[in-house]
């Protein structure tokens, strides 16, 4: 299928409103906020213990908020959850304007990570009930492509604003820009609000009923997901970590091998979307999460800014095959009748996956070097490989055959 064909299906499943448009926009708010963060955290003059409790608060908020998300699903809708939590993210990344002392300001990064949680586990439920199986992988891949973009453009722009208008003032304008969001997502909410059917609080599917039921899909596939995502949570550790203090590079040099392998990430959502729909999902997972461990093994052998830009763009090239493969495959395996839940449980942990790769490259590199980071993080990317490959089913044809489409 073509790229316009599939942006045909994609609008008459009615999702560039609801979807991609507001994953767009707050794509690019949270990328403004990437350069700004650190020098907000270190503007409180405080120990590096408690400024990196503050740059993970979000994520520990999104751990948080991960399950709890699939059940308010139940209850408001998934598209009224997603207006929740587009408001809270904007409200309490405005507040941090305001914010007198860490602890005030870690509390409204937990609150912000929620209000994440609650509006990404809405749209994957909403991307997984109203794209068919046939066009999934293409249709999430895209979502993927879109948030990709989103954070590639915003860093220039959010370090503009602080440098001309103040170090604070992107946490306003972050608000300002999600109130699109809001505005978009509010209108479709509002023109199609007959489609918003909640849970009723008599129906029996429950966490712990949904968690019993797939604990073995979610022991195997979430294994192999914690792993994969640990593997690309550290890229961003390790690069810019052994292109300064190994290679000795300076921001400008490590600036651009993050710019240049970021633009090699998101130009293959695509390809990995037609690799998922037309030859399955694994075709996609497992090239992905070996290149990128691969590149992350070549990195303590680089010794120049050209060699470490070339691995970096390895573990790019696999990042973007990739793209929208946790996603799919969490949509695949999610039932139908307990979506909500199922992928508030599969998203936790990716989650502690993505938030446990700082960690560990951190106390490797402490006890040992930094290049045996890399190699630890490169060995957490072959082990999900191996589990993808071997443990985990083919999951296109499986669904194919629940939703009666062809398989062939």
């Amino acid at each position: 299928m073509k790229l316009s064909n599939t942006l045909q299906a994609i609008r008459q499943n009615n999702l560039i409103l609801p979807v991609y448009v507001p994953s767009l926009i707050f794509a690019f708010a949270q990328g403004m906020l990437v350069p700004i963060l650190p020098l907000y955290a270190i503007d409180f003059g405080v120990s590096y213990g408690l400024i990196g409790l503050l740059l993970a608060g979000e994520a520990l908020g999104m751990l948080f908020g991960d399950v709890p998300a699939g059940m308010l699903i139940r209850r408001l809708g998934k598209k009224w959850s997603m207006l929740a939590g587009v408001g809270l993210a904007a409200l309490t990344t405005i507040a941090l304007m305001w914010a007198q002392s860490i602890p005030e300001a870690l509390v409204y990064r937990l609150l912000s990570g929620f209000g994440i949680a609650l509006f990404s586990v809405a749209r994957h439920a909403y991307l997984a009930e109203m794209v068919t199986i046939s066009s999934r992988g293409r249709a999430i891949a895209l979502f993927g492509g879109v948030s990709r973009i989103g954070r590639f453009a915003g860093p220039a722009i959010g370090g503009f604003v602080a440098a001309v208008y103040g170090l604070r003032t992107p946490f306003l304008v972050f608000g300002l820009i999600n109130a699109i969001t809001l505005l978009v997502v509010g209108l479709f909410v509002y023109r199609t609000h007959t489609m918003v059917v909640a849970g009723s609080p008599s129906q029996k599917h429950h966490l712990f009923a949904t968690l019993k039921a797939h604990y073995r899909v979610l022991t195997s596939a979430g294994t192999a997901q914690l792993f994969a995502q640990m593997i690309r949570a550290g890229r961003d550790v390790i690069i810019p970590l052994y292109a300064a203090d190994i290679l000795g590079l300076n921001v400008q040099q490590i600036g651009l091998i993050i710019s240049v392998a970021a633009a090699v990430d998101m130009t293959l959502f695509y390809p990995a979307g037609l690799l998922m729909d037309r030859l399955g999902r694994k075709f996609a997972i497992v090239p992905c999460f070996a290149l990128q461990a691969i590149g992350m093994a070549l990195i303590p052998l680089t010794a120049s800014f050209g060699g470490l830009i070339a691995a970096a763009c390895l573990i790019a090239f696999g990042n973007g095959l990739g793209s929208g493969t946790m996603m799919t495959l969490g949509a695949d395996l999610s039932p139908p009748e307990t979506r909500g839940e199922f992928l508030g449980v599969w998203r936790l942990i990716g989650d502690v996956g993505a938030s446990g790769a700082p960690i560990v490259a951190g106390a490797v590199a402490e006890i040992l070097v930094l290049p045996a980071a890399a190699l630890v993080l490169s060995g957490a990317g072959f082990v999900a490989v191996a589990v993808f490959a071997f443990m985990v089913p083919e999951t296109l044809a499986r669904t194919r055959v629940v939703a009666g489409e062809p398989t062939n």
